[in-house]
């Protein structure tokens, strides 16, 4: 055996060089899902159609789909040559998309582009697989803080690129992006064996026991569904409060806003370090906390500025709880870490979706403050849950 394969009862580290190059490339694989959000538009006037309002809902269903079809084949397949095959599929996708003739052809490649985005959720199990147990909260940290930047940045870069060259060369852009982060990653990783040996379709089924077996994994996921759903609560709405008549700003400014909420960035490898030294438990009472506050503050301070220490809040709150569920979750079972992320992060995404679509509903009904009153009521329910399992717990 080499050194540069690993064996999963092998030490396994990952210094800081292969930690911030999966960072990167989780942050490049993300991104894809974001980038037509500020673009829309833009489509639609070069592409007509009754498709092509659906180019979002297509790219997070085929993340959906990923998650639950592609993920779990990281504790099944040799992950390197994984991660590997699916970038370049993503690159496939991407140029599907640069070249789509009409919004049908744009819609699934939308999909494809959405399914192949899910290579980010094969490299953070396999971030927390290479992690000595004592760094792990601090790597799966740093990872995340590149999904993150993915997250946020991406409609900025996708505003700016549009604005000066077109929706198509935003797709161009993230084609050789695709390709230089599989290159990448099969240059720096090592070899990883598969943890386990059963077939897919028992893979697939396997992950319905693990749910069912873990207490842990399902409050979790549950509080993380919440706590993303005031996220995207957010997100989805920032646009039109930002546009309303009190303010009177156009989508250039709501990209800015990812730039404001980066700073929420630097929670994830600092929730990953508080996770190692004193156990994820706490750090995730913060971050539900924090979330919660955010909401407060959106509710009860209504100018621009409000708007800004709201998001700083709101992502950190956010990323810290994620980092401390996500080194919870990874030492339930080791060699099914693969699947762990994929019930965690499905039902998490799920929470999204919610909060998005209750979010449209509650700002065409009552405007930001029923907005508002959502955004809190989800964080609270995220406090009580977590309040109510540690009651449990002493009480036991």
């Amino acid at each position: 055996m080499t050194t540069h394969e690993l064996a999963p009862a092998q030490v396994r580290t990952a210094g800081p060089g292969i930690t911030f190059a999966m960072a990167a490339a989780t942050g490049i694989a993300v991104a894809n899902i974001y980038y037509n959000q500020p673009m829309l538009a833009l489509m639609e006037q070069e592409l007509p159609g009754p498709l092509a309002g659906a180019i979002p809902t297509a790219t997070q269903l085929g993340y959906a789909l990923g998650l639950f079809l592609l993920v779990p084949l990281g504790d099944l397949m040799e992950r390197r040559r994984l991660i590997v095959v699916q970038f370049v599929l993503l690159a496939g996708a991407l140029v599907l998309a640069a070249l789509a003739p009409n919004a049908a052809v744009l819609t699934f490649a939308s999909l494809m582009v959405g399914l192949g985005s899910t290579v980010a959720q094969q490299i953070v199990p396999l971030a927390a697989h290479l992690a000595a147990p004592e760094k792990r909260g601090s790597t799966v940290g740093t990872v995340m803080a590149g999904l993150l930047s993915g997250i946020l940045l991406s409609r900025t870069l996708a505003g700016f690129v549009a604005t000066h060259g077109g929706w198509r060369e935003m797709f161009w852009l993230a084609v050789p992006m695709s390709l230089g982060a599989a290159a990448f990653m099969g240059l720096v990783l090592p070899r990883s064996a598969p943890d386990t040996r059963m077939g897919y379709g028992r893979l697939i089924a396997s992950i319905v026991e693990l749910w069912n077996a873990y207490p842990t994994l399902r409050l979790a996921a549950a509080t993380q569904a919440l706590i993303f759903a005031a996220f995207s609560v957010f997100w989805t709405i920032l646009a039109f409060r930002l546009e309303a008549p009190r303010f009177g700003f156009g989508p250039d400014i709501a990209g800015l806003f990812g730039l404001i909420g980066a700073v929420g960035i630097f929670a994830a490898p600092l929730a990953g370090r508080f996770a190692d030294r004193n156990g994820p438990t706490g750090a995730v009472l913060l971050g539900t906390g924090v979330a919660l506050v955010s909401w407060i503050v959106f509710g009860a301070w209504g100018t621009l500025a409000g708007l800004v220490v709201g998001c700083v809040l709101l992502d950190f709150g956010m990323q810290s709880a994620l980092v401390s569920h996500q080194h919870i979750i990874y030492a339930l079972k080791p060699e099914a870490r693969a699947r762990l992320n994929t019930a965690f992060m499905g039902v998490m995404f799920l929470g999204g979706a919610a909060g998005s679509g209750l979010g449209t509903l509650a700002w065409n009904a009552g405007g930001w403050g029923l907005v508002s009153a959502l955004g809190i009521g989800f964080g609270l329910a995220a406090a009580l849950l977590q309040g109510a399992a540690r009651l449990r717990l002493r009480a036991g």
